[in-house]
């Protein structure tokens, strides 16, 4: 039986960049790797805002992207 263990974790914060010709919205990622592997979702969601504040950008959302080893 296969064993999985948490290796990393990465946030990724989804910005408005504006919309194109279609009229569609256009997006663009920026990550930000080496976050705590027992960082919260509530401690992301801080730190995501903390980040976004800065941002002239507006926000689109926030994705947490865990990787694991399997054995």
């Amino acid at each position: 039986m296969a064993e999985q263990f948490l290796t990393s974790t990465q946030l990724r914060l989804v910005l408005e960049v504006g919309v194109n010709e279609k009229g569609e919205m256009k997006y663009k990622n920026k990550n930000y790797n080496n976050i705590k592997t027992t960082a919260s979702a509530e401690e992301l969601a801080v730190a995501a805002d903390a980040i976004l504040g800065l941002q002239s950008l507006r926000k689109a959302g926030f994705v947490r992207n865990d990787s694991y080893d399997l054995i």
